[in-house]
């Protein structure tokens, strides 16, 4: 079985791309911050996967993902190959998500960078925004 869940922070903003053709496709590309268990010489310490998503997905990450939001993504580890410009071959591993979630509220969120803006009237006392009645099948999510 190859399943992969990681909670973190995306490092920076994704890369998002689109492929060429009749019907364009999302593809965005972030590195996540993942803390590890334990400290190593009384310090923490972090892995930092490279993480790549399609179609849906990747528009979610794309629209509502930024430096330093805390995901969950869900996915499946993949490696590969390619020969560089100067004839080396080089490895790659990536997560492949086939799932993200926020791990955190927007409120939450907030206060971890800091940077709280007022109160939008559309925000609930839970940080979430209020969704109006019949627009399910607008949201980016399944």
């Amino acid at each position: 079985m190859n399943k992969v869940i990681l909670m973190g922070r995306l490092t920076r903003d994704p890369d998002v791309r689109y492929t060429q053709g009749e019907e364009p496709m999302a593809i965005a590309r972030f590195t996540l911050a993942v803390d590890r268990r334990g400290k190593r010489d009384g310090e923490a310490s972090a892995d930092f996967p490279s993480c790549v998503c399609f179609r849906r997905t990747a528009e979610f990450i794309e629209k509502y993902a930024h430096q330093g939001t805390k995901l969950v993504v869900v996915g499946r580890i993949q490696t590969g190959s390619y020969t560089n410009r100067d004839g080396q071959k080089v490895y790659t591993t990536d997560v492949v998500v086939e799932e993200a979630e926020f791990a955190e509220s927007k409120a939450a969120a907030d206060r971890n960078t800091q940077q709280t803006p007022p109160p939008s009237p559309d925000t609930g006392a839970d940080g979430f925004m209020n969704i109006p009645d019949g627009i399910e099948e607008e949201l980016p999510f399944d």
